[in-house]
């Protein structure tokens, strides 16, 4: 087995492990947001990250510059914002709603640029789906469904620059920027609106676990798989996160879904999975293709 087909599979697995820990740790943060609200539950999750990932970062002084970094800061406004808008939004709507919208996100970045039929049908599928979902069961949330639409836009600029993040800078580097940011951005905020009286042993226990799985063990992993995997296999893979948000919703939050809205959460997951696994691969350079063909 040659070297870069053993990066895939080991790519790929350590993606699927990360879809079941981010979605769990969604779940989470779904019995979490009634008791400390959103803001907290996303500070949560970056000072955890923070805390595991700063004591590997030891910057010098020549490596702080713009126009060295501005990825990984970039990167920290738009994990802000796309966490702080995608809990909203399960306040809002229930994880399997709002996981379901924002991985039209991902799947409209895979799209970007296509002028194939059969991405197109893909397209209209993944709406009708959506539709399906949020327009079937009585009043939708307008504000959740915004929110998170803002969280699809935000969850693929993260895909964007965290492949570059991870391209530009050594080992963890760019995640611990970008954790900094976060963390600036969100904890002052936090420290204002949280009720101190609701913080008890059982409510920070589940914080410290939600940034785990939510933040510590996904982001950094992220770079780790990017390195290994191209970003349409990488979406492939993704495609099946709200399956796994909705499983986690059923079996941790008690939501219930229609046979309607399993559908239409099954349809924007194999419409997303047929339009990227029938995409072509890029063409590879002869040294690439020389580096595969060696077992």
């Amino acid at each position: 087995m040659s070297s870069t087909r053993r990066d895939r599979i080991v790519g790929a697995s350590t993606q699927v492990a990360t879809e079941v820990s981010i979605n769990f740790g969604s779940a989470l943060a779904g019995l979490l947001i009634p008791v400390v609200g959103s803001v907290v539950v996303v500070a949560a999750r970056q000072i955890v990250t923070a805390v595991a990932v700063l004591p590997f970062y030891r910057p010098r002084r020549a490596d702080l510059t713009w126009r060295r970094l501005w990825p990984a800061l970039a990167l920290g406004v738009v994990l802000a914002a796309m966490n702080l808008s995608f809990y909203e939004a399960v306040g809002r709507l229930g994880l399997g709603i709002a996981a379901t919208i924002e991985f039209l996100g991902p799947f409209a970045l895979a799209l970007v640029g296509s002028r194939r039929l059969l991405d197109a049908g893909c397209a209209v599928a993944a709406a009708a789906g959506v539709l399906l979902l949020t327009a079937t069961e009585g009043a939708i949330d307008p504000i959740g469904v915004v929110l998170a639409l803002t969280a699809a836009a935000a969850w693929a600029a993260y895909i964007l620059l965290t492949r570059q993040v991870a391209t530009r800078l050594p080992g963890l580097e760019g995640l611990s920027v970008a954790s900094i940011v976060s963390t600036v951005l969100t904890v002052p905020l936090a420290l204002f609106v949280v009720d101190y009286s609701a913080l008890d042993l059982r409510v920070l226990l589940l914080l410290l676990a939600l940034g785990v799985l939510s933040s510590a063990v996904p982001y950094s992993l992220d770079t780790f798989i990017l390195r290994r995997l191209t970003p349409r296999l990488y979406a492939v893979i993704t495609s099946f996160g709200p399956v796994v948000a909705t499983i986690f919703g059923v079996i941790v939050l008690g939501e219930r879904f229609s046979l309607v809205q399993l559908f239409g959460i099954l349809i924007v997951c194999a419409a997303a999975g047929t339009a990227i696994a029938t995409q072509r691969e890029q063409p590879r350079s002869p040294l690439e293709q020389t580096a595969e063909s060696v077992p």
